[in-house]
Formats: C-alpha cells, sequence, structure tokens
C-alpha cells in the first residue's frame, strides 16, 4: 500500500482539486465531491480510503497507525475550514462517520453521528448554537449509536428510558420531550451504557473518532453486507471508505429535520419529485425506518423555499448523472444541505417508465437506455393486481407497487423456512430494517407497523421487486407471540394475508393475482432492440 493510496482526501473548500473517484473514496465521497462542484451545499469532508478496509480490519499496525495519522489530518482539515475545534468547550466541531463503498449499499454498513460530544463539548454546542434542546438531543442520539455500533450491543433499556419519559412528560413523540428532561435522559443514557458495557464511553474525541472510524470498516464483514454483495454479485468489491464529515443538524428546531427524495418516482416510475421528511430528526431517523415521516406536499407546505430549491437541485442532478437520483439532504435552520446522491433503486417496471421517459427527453440514447434494462426479464415483465373485488381491513403508505398475497411471518428466520415449503411469505414487523435481509429475499411482501417509502430496508425491497406497505397506523406486531392485530383482526403466523402496493389497501385471506403488460412501452422498447448494433 502506497502512501498515496492512504492519506485522507478532502472535500469542500480548499479540498481536492482533481477528481474524487469512487473506485478509491467510494461512491458517497465521489458524489459529494460531484455535487460540490455543481454548486450545491455540502458540508466539508474528508476521505479514508477503501484500500484500509481489509488491513483494518486484519488489525495491521502499518494500516492502523496510517489510519490514525489520517484521521488526524482529516479532523485539522475540518477545524480549518469550519473554523470550529474538535473537543473545544465553546466553539466544537462535531462530525459523521460515514461508510461508502465503490458500490452503492443502501443500510448495510454503518454510520455514527454526533462524533466528539461528550460532558465538556455538550456545553460548547450549547454555547454555540443558544440551542440547549439541540445539544441534549444529539448527545443522547450519540450515547446510543455508539453503544450499537462501535461497541456493537444494542441496548433496548435505552429505548425503556426514553419510552418512560415520553410517558412522564405527556409526550406523544421524542420530539415533544423538552430540554430539561433531554438532558436527565442522556445522564441516564450515559450511566446505563457504561453498566453494560463495562465501561463508559470514552471522553477523548480523537479516540471516539478512530472507534467510529474502524466499527465503520468493520460493518464490510457484517452479515447483511455479505448477504447484499452475495444478492447482487458484489463479491468483487475491496471494501469500504469511511467519509467524516461536519454535521449540520436536522434536529435543531422547527425550521430544521432530514429527508430523502427521489428525483422519480422509483416505485412507479411517474415524473415528479417523492420524499420523505420528517422535522426536528437526523438522517438516520428517516432512513431506519424508526418513524413515519411526511411526504413532498408536508414540507412545500411548512417550508416552501426549501420544497422549491431540492426540486430545483433534483432536476440539476438528473441533467448531471442523466438517471434518476435518490438525495439525502438536511434541513438546519432553513439551511438546506446536501449528503449524498446516487442512482436510485427502483423496481422494473418503473425502470422501463424511466428508460422511455429518458430517452424522449434526450437525456439518454436508446443503447444506454436498453443497457439500463439488460437485467430485466421483459417477457415477464407485467403490473400486478388483484382479480376481484374485497373489503380491505386496513391501508398503509404504498412503498413499493404491485400486489402479494402469502402467509403470514414475523421473523426473517421464520420467512425462510415457510418459503423453503413452497409457500408464499409476506414479513409483518412493526419496522423492517436492513438486518432483515434475508427475510426481504425471501418474501413476496412486506407489512411494517412504522416507517417510511425511503428506509433502507424499504429502499432494498423496492430494487428486489417486492411489494412493500409502511407505516400501518392500525397494526401492532407482537413478533415473540407471532401475532398481530390489524384493526379489530388478529392474525397469526401461517395465516394469509394480502397486500396492494397500488392503493395501499391490506386483506385478510388469499387473492388470485393477474398481470397486465405496459404494451406502449413494450412496444417502443422492442423497436430499440430491432436497431440495436
Amino acid at each position: 500500500m502506497s502512501p498515496s493510496d492512504s492519506e485522507p482526501i478532502f472535500i469542500g473548500p480548499d479540498g481536492s482539486n482533481t477528481e474524487v473517484t469512487a473506485k478509491t473514496a467510494g461512491s458517497k465521497a465521489a458524489m459529494l465531491w460531484r455535487m460540490g462542484r455543481l454548486g450545491l451545499a455540502v458540508p466539508p469532508a474528508f476521505v479514508m480510503p477503501n484500500s484500509l478496509c481489509a488491513p483494518v480490519n486484519s488489525g495491521a499496525e502499518s494500516a492502523l497507525h496510517v489510519l490514525d495519522q489520517g484521521l488526524r489530518d482529516g479532523v485539522a482539515y475540518l477545524e480549518k475550514v469550519t473554523g470550529r475545534r474538535f473537543g473545544d468547550g465553546r466553539q466544537p466541531l462535531l462530525i459523521s462517520v460515514r461508510s461508502g463503498a465503490e458500490r452503492s449499499m443502501p443500510g448495510m454498513l454503518q454510520t455514527i453521528l454526533d462524533v466528539g460530544l461528550n460532558n465538556e463539548t455538550v456545553h460548547g454546542l450549547i454555547r454555540l448554537t443558544g440551542n440547549p434542546r439541540l445539544a441534549w438531543d444529539s448527545f443522547r442520539r450519540f450515547i446510543q449509536n455508539y453503544s450499537e455500533v462501535v461497541s456493537e450491543m444494542p441496548l433496548p433499556e435505552l429505548d425503556r428510558r426514553l419510552a418512560d419519559i415520553m410517558r412522564d412528560e405527556g409526550a406523544a413523540s421524542e420530539t415533544e420531550v423538552d430540554c430539561e428532561a433531554l438532558e436527565r435522559l442522556t445522564k441516564d443514557f450515559r450511566e446505563l451504557a457504561a453498566q453494560a458495557l463495562g465501561a463508559p464511553i470514552p471522553e477523548d474525541p480523537m479516540e471516539q473518532l478512530a472507534a467510529a472510524a474502524r466499527a465503520v470498516y468493520r460493518s464490510w464483514e457484517s452479515s447483511k453486507a455479505q448477504e447484499y454483495r452475495r444478492l447482487n454479485q458484489l463479491e468483487a468489491l475491496q471494501g469500504t471508505a469511511v467519509t467524516v464529515q461536519a454535521m449540520v443538524f436536522g434536529n435543531a428546531g422547527g425550521q430544521s429535520g432530514a429527508g430523502v427524495a427521489f428525483s422519480r418516482n422509483p416505485a412507479t416510475g411517474a415524473n415528479g419529485l417523492y420524499v420523505d421528511f420528517l422535522f426536528e430528526a437526523q438522517g438516520e431517523d428517516i432512513v431506519s425506518g424508526r418513524r413515519t415521516p411526511g411526504d413532498a406536499t408536508l414540507l412545500k407546505a411548512c417550508l416552501p423555499a426549501i420544497a422549491e430549491e431540492l426540486v430545483d437541485a433534483a432536476d440539476k442532478l438528473e441533467q448531471e448523472f442523466r438517471d434518476v437520483q435518490d438525495i439525502e439532504f438536511t434541513v438546519e435552520e432553513g439551511k438546506l444541505y446536501f449528503l449524498q446522491t446516487r442512482p436510485a433503486k427502483r423496481t422494473p417496471l418503473a425502470a422501463i417508465h424511466f428508460a422511455v421517459a429518458f430517452v424522449h427527453e434526450g437525456l439518454i440514447d436508446q443503447n444506454t437506455a436498453l443497457s439500463r434494462l439488460a437485467e430485466i426479464d421483459l417477457d415477464h415483465i407485467g403490473e400486478l393486481r388483484f382479480k376481484g373485488t374485497a373489503t380491505a381491513v386496513a391501508t398503509a403508505i404504498s412503498a413499493s407497487p404491485g400486489v402479494a398475497s402469502g402467509r403470514v411471518a414475523f421473523e426473517s428466520t421464520r420467512v425462510k423456512v415457510l418459503a423453503a415449503q413452497g409457500e408464499p411469505v409476506v414479513l409483518v414487523r412493526p419496522e423492517v430494517s436492513t438486518d432483515d435481509i434475508a427475510g426481504l429475499a425471501s418474501a413476496v411482501g412486506i407489512l411494517t407497523a412504522i416507517g417510511g417509502r425511503t428506509a433502507h430496508a424499504a429502499v432494498v425491497a423496492r430494487q428486489m421487486g417486492k411489494t412493500c406497505l409502511v407505516g400501518c397506523r392500525a397494526l401492532r406486531v407482537d413478533p415473540a407471540l407471532r401475532k398481530a392485530r390489524l384493526g379489530d383482526k388478529v392474525i397469526v403466523e401461517g395465516d394469509w394475508i394480502s397486500l396492494d402496493g397500488a392503493t395501499g389497501e391490506i386483506f385478510l385471506g388469499r387473492r388470485e393475482i393477474i398481470s397486465e403488460r405496459p404494451g406502449v412501452e413494450l412496444d417502443e422498447i422492442a423497436k430499440w432492440q430491432t436497431r440495436a448494433p
């Protein structure tokens, strides 16, 4: 490994003047660099390259030394361009530590936010922003994130303590918990984490950062990441890069939030911005599927200038990359920041619509369109719907279209068992995460009680062509007892359930499925194929 292959790559003011490539720095960093070149607001960052992934994971001392030195050099760069200092008690720099493989792997690798918070810098953040709620909310998030990702020890007692605080404060959601209660909650989180982990979370910001970077590299070897690479023929990739970026805060107040936008609808192929947005949230809230977001209508009603800026940016990104884009963004006190863009995962039906539309708009030629459809079996493509009529027992938000009818399972392991017996299976969960990748692959449909259309797991389900409904308010799931309540109906493992991804309707029982082909577009594609060289 030569020094030039392992040094940090800087993105932002005074950053790299040469192209940042996905092969070296991962797709996330490469796209950040290109968005910055387009004039979009991108928080400054540096990247430790993916060539370090394997040697760091193997424990090679030389690689660990290179990583630690690169992190120190990178932090010095961020301090220079932001005017803040890492670990400072008055103007603290806080950072996120994100993964980024050469090819996008939504939700399969790890992220740690708010790195740099400790007993001193939390008060520095209050001094800097005048917003104690932001500081304590970010600190309690960091403790939980660090425990789950770096220490690899999910702590359900932290969620229970949050629920207790919400109940005591009469808060309907965590966004309604005031700063005094959040300060008490943070103290409880720190004590609970120290007890569970056997030691307090480090106070030294550089120690936090080094541990976070190693955890991101280590996530490359997780079972879900390996399964995703196997399913998508990505075993040749050499590892993930680590992108370290100055934090922007979607939890900074009423004019702040986090969102994901697709430049066109990745489920149906319709033209028009497709948005999930949460006020008073950080990015992991929305992609984790733990909260149910609002849509483009909400964003436009509450932050019309941001909504217009986002539409313009999405159009600019489509023109630049000549493909439908999946965009992650944060709004901090009324300012829009872009954190990621990548080609959108899409259903096969949406891929057909996109290919034809982009040719008509002059963005791509016919041969490029055909290459994007090469892995789709056009002879068997169809828009699925149920035959006849039935009465729905509940509705949810459609994250992926089509219809599915199958036996209910509440755990991914049970999905695989039932599917191996030749049964179609619908995975029913309180929420679905990318840890469920094996279950997603084996199921014909997914139904969740909470979550949004752009959660990572929903994105993966859509890519797989699975019907997916999320955010069903009438659904209450008890996976341990293998049963759920859907409105006033009780369902148990093995019951038949049917999902309509077009209407969001949910039906009890098995329904017959028929297919209708998108004839006009398929006829046009057939003409391209006859002219292709």
